[in-house]
Parts: structure tokens; sequence; C-alpha cells
């Protein structure tokens, strides 16, 4: 989304210290990056990627960073990443018009193929992401008064744009944010998409793999700034969604909500304050934003956990990883 940028008011943790009640190991990259693309593949093996064309991969818990970019990108900023596996990965980078682009690795980003190039002016992406190995979604603001998505059926090496007879209207004023790589999240063969910025914040769901799309209203603030920034599915049936106004991080107004077989509804509690990342831990969840982060065991009761700014989470089971300014990286 084109107003996703400025700094945001952080209680920022210096990379490399944590505090003794720190949540998170920090590992340094060695880079001053915004890192809000990032994507756990286990406890050893995690790939991020953010501003002037960085994405880096640790094989070894993060106790050292390669630099794997694609070549000549140092003027994009790749918001979003998903990898397979240490060798497999699909990045994206966002902005208007041919700064949007999709790039793919097999071979741990020594060598990278540009899969995708937008050349329509309107569109702006903002995340992707895949239901497997071969399936995935890339998502774009609303071009022509619907959102566009890109669908991939070769693991990310060549891309199609979505029929959008399936999709509908978007509200006047509605788009996804680029914020932390989970405007567009999978589970099964459903997909979500978060969506902020109009009258009233929404999640749109598709139930036949990003064919056709249904929306439905969210309990989460929305307007300018504000809204679903983050959905994250555990089943089919059971997610969240959570949000806020980035220009208010400390704002305690509730943007959290939960989704079961009868719909969204505000959750019980909520963290306080914006927050862009959300992720399942086990049965738990921990949520992520520039004033800390939070956890909770069921998705009703919340417990401040650390105070160090980041951006994105990401879990591959108990293994979790954050991200977010000045090229901070967390590891639980």
């Amino acid at each position: 989304m084109r107003i996703i940028a400025a700094a945001l008011a952080a209680f920022l943790v210096l990379p490399g210290v944590a505090s003794a009640d720190s949540y998170w190991e920090l590992k340094p990259t060695g880079t001053d990056a915004r890192l809000r693309g990032l994507s756990a593949v286990n406890g050893q093996v995690a790939w991020v990627s953010g501003s002037k064309g960085t994405v880096l991969r640790t094989t070894n818990g993060g106790r050292s960073w390669e630099s794997v970019a694609p070549p000549d990108t140092a003027t994009l900023d790749f918001r979003d990443i998903q990898a397979f596996d240490a060798r497999n990965a699909v990045a994206l980078s966002i902005g208007e018009g041919e700064a949007s682009r999709i790039y793919r690795t097999s071979d741990g980003g020594k060598t990278w193929q540009e899969s995708f190039r937008n050349n329509d002016p309107k569109a702006f992406y903002d995340c992707v992401a895949f239901f497997d190995r071969f399936r995935g979604l890339a998502l774009s603001d609303p071009v022509d008064g619907k959102f566009r998505v890109l669908r991939t059926w070769d693991g990310g090496r060549s891309w199609h744009v979505n029929d959008t007879k399936g999709m509908p209207d978007a509200l006047p004023g509605e788009f996804a944010f680029a914020a932390s790589g989970q405007c567009v999240t999978t589970s099964g063969n459903h997909a979500w998409i978060a969506t902020g910025g109009g009258a009233k914040a929404r999640v749109l769901e598709s139930r036949d793999g990003g064919r056709s799309w249904k929306a439905s209203d969210v309990p989460l603030p929305s307007g300018a700034a504000a809204g679903v920034f983050a959905v994250a599915f555990k089943t089919p049936w059971r997610g969240v969604a959570i949000g806020g106004d980035y220009l208010k991080p400390t704002d305690p107004t509730p943007a959290f909500a939960t989704y079961d077989p009868r719909g969204w509804k505000a959750g019980g509690q909520a963290p306080v304050g914006y927050r862009s990342g959300i992720a399942y831990r086990g049965n738990g969840l921990v949520a992520v934003g520039p004033s800390g982060t939070d956890v909770s065991k069921d998705g009703e009761h919340w417990k401040v956990a650390d105070t160090g700014s980041f951006d994105t989470v990401d879990c591959a089971g108990f293994n979790c990883w954050a991200a977010g300014e000045k090229g901070r990286v967390g590891r639980t």
C-alpha cells in the first residue's frame, strides 16, 4: 500500500542487545535495512527481506547471515518473501508500476529468475503467499475497483492475472497494507486477504484456491492509516486478524478479531497498540508491532512479552522469528 512508509515510533532495543526478560533472542544481521519480509522454515533456516534490495538467509539459527539478493535490485523494497526450504524461495518487491516484481531462486539465492514484472501503472503489489510448493497468490491493491490477484501453479516460476469476475468490489479508499507480508495468507485450499483504508475493515476469503472471493466485515478500526494489517489461520476454520492505526502505534483501541465457522468477532482481549504481524506458535499466538510483542495461549488473554520494535513474525511450529527496522531480527 502506497502510504506505508514513515518510520514508526518505537521502543527500540539496539540490535544484538537484549534485556534479561526479553522474549526474543536477537540475531544481528549486519544490515540497517528495514526487514518486513520474513519466512521461517524451521529453527535453523529463515529468510528475511526488506528495503535497499535486501534479502538475507541463515541456515544456522541466525548465528550468521548471507546476503543473497537478486543482482541489480538495490533500489527495490522486498516487502515479502516465502521460502519452501533452504534453497527455494520467492521474493516480492513492492511499488508502483515496474517496482512491483517477483523473483524466484532454487539454489539458496546464488541465482534468481525474475518471474514477474508489473507493467500496469495502476497496480501495486503488497504481499505473496503459497498453498503448497506449487500453488501461490500475489496481491495488488485495487485496479479499476477490484483487488487484483496473481496466481501461480509452478512454484512461482510464472504468474497469471486472475479473472476479477469472482472478486467483490473494493470499498472507496480500500487497499492492503504492505507492512509485514501478511496481508494475504492461506490454509488448506482457503485464502484470506486483509484490508483497510475504507469505511470498514474487511477480510476477503476464497475457498477455491483464489478463483473466487467473498468479503466479510471485521470488527477492527478502519481509516486512511488503519484496518486489518495481518491475518493468520491455524486451520481453514480457525483464524485471527490484527491491526490498528500505524500512525498511532500505542493507541489502546482494540484491534484484534477471531474467526470460527460462525464468522468474525471481536477478541475478548486484545494487545494494546497497533500490531502489524501475527502468527500461531503451536496453539498460541505471537503478535508484534513497533511498541512491542504480545503473546497469548488461547487468543483470549494476552500479555506483553517484549517492548522492542518488530514489523513481522513467522513461526514454524514452536520456532518463531521476528524482523523489523534497522535490520533487527529475533528468534525464540
